[in-house]
């Protein structure tokens, strides 16, 4: 892409302690994120995929600064983040905003819905009268009547309409970034493909950059342009939707893809797409940590981890399979 990118990841990581006895030390560590870098461009959708516990959410937080990563930097629009103070921060997060996972969780059992989505301006200098008209405005938008449900409180509505309540918190700043961890993953499919629609539309309408990040590969595949696939805190494979979608590499891509379901009845699973649990990412195994579960592990998936290499336009993978393809295809001199 030619545009300079709106969010660039580098050499992130964020191990989490485990800490016992009487003394509470520590004597483990949970490797949640490990050295992740990628980069996402101005008023696209990179979605991020995996299998639960493989560091999403932890991924999302360190990005809006809302966990300290142990290494690493975060630039947004050429800005450190991670060095950011925090009256710069409180301006930054104008710009970058997360939706939750969970739609009631996230939203204060006290305050009316309006309240909650004015909450932000206030705390940023608006007047309480402009930040109530703005409020309804973007409930509104976001299919929801202020008449009817600007003075509900959260319980009062069910769990579609407290993730567009959600969405819209998020939009109240105008920010440029939105970072959606699974904010569709505990609806069901009719409500999932109205959010899905909604967010498609606010993006076109108002030119936002997505960070998408869900289990579930047929919404990843619906709304990204790119994808990253992560394994145990790392990256395995990144490529555009399209690429992906009709020639995943990684092996752990494409048991991704071979677990999910299809009505063509001449398509159905006879047997798992991979077996076994993820390893513990308190011990993680050596070099290639999806080895334990590959078909085609090898003996030096042990020795160290595979970098990530370019097998096509845009699309790279992290696994010695293709190293030793291209070494193959080598004409002999």
């Amino acid at each position: 892409m030619s545009a300079a990118p709106l969010l660039e990841v580098r050499g992130l990581r964020k191990h989490f302690p485990l800490r016992g006895g009487v003394l509470q030390r520590t004597h483990a560590w949970v490797r949640a994120v490990d050295d992740v870098s990628f980069d996402v461009y101005p008023a696209e959708t990179l979605g991020i995929v995996g299998e639960s516990g493989c560091g999403k959410s932890t991924l999302a937080r360190l990005i809006l600064k809302l966990i300290e990563p142990d290494a690493g930097t975060v630039r947004f629009a050429g800005e450190d983040v991670r060095g950011a103070s925090a009256d710069r921060m409180k301006r930054l997060r104008r710009d970058m905003q997360l939706v939750f996972q969970d739609p009631y969780a996230s939203l204060n059992p006290r305050l009316t819905i309006e309240d909650a989505v004015a909450f932000s301006l206030l705390v940023h200098g608006s007047s309480r009268g402009q930040a109530r008209e703005r409020a309804r405005a973007l409930l509104g938008r976001v299919g929801l009547d202020p008449r009817l449900y600007g003075r509900r409180y959260p319980h009062e509505l069910s769990g579609g309409q407290r993730q567009r309540v959600n969405i819209a918190r998020a939009l109240v700043l105008d920010p440029r970034l939105l970072v959606l961890d699974e904010p569709v993953s505990a609806l069901d499919k009719s409500v999932q493909a109205q959010v899905l629609n909604l967010l498609a539309g606010l993006k076109a309408e108002r030119a936002l950059t997505y960070v998408f990040i869900s289990h579930d590969l047929n919404v990843i595949e619906y709304v990204s342009d790119r994808v990253l696939v992560m394994y145990l805190g790392e990256i395995v494979e990144t490529g555009t939707a399209d690429a992906l979608a009709q020639a995943p590499k990684h092996p752990y891509t494409q048991a991704l893809f071979a677990s999910a379901p299809s009505l063509d009845p001449d398509h159905r699973l006879e047997r798992p797409p991979l077996t076994g649990d993820p390893p513990n990412p308190i011990d993680p195994p050596s070099g290639c940590r999806f080895r334990t579960r590959c078909a085609f592990a090898m003996p030096r998936c042990a020795a160290s981890p595979p970098a990530l290499r370019a097998v096509g336009a845009a699309h790279d993978v992290a696994c010695y399979l293709y190293e030793a393809a291209a070494a193959a295809e080598t004409p002999a001199r």
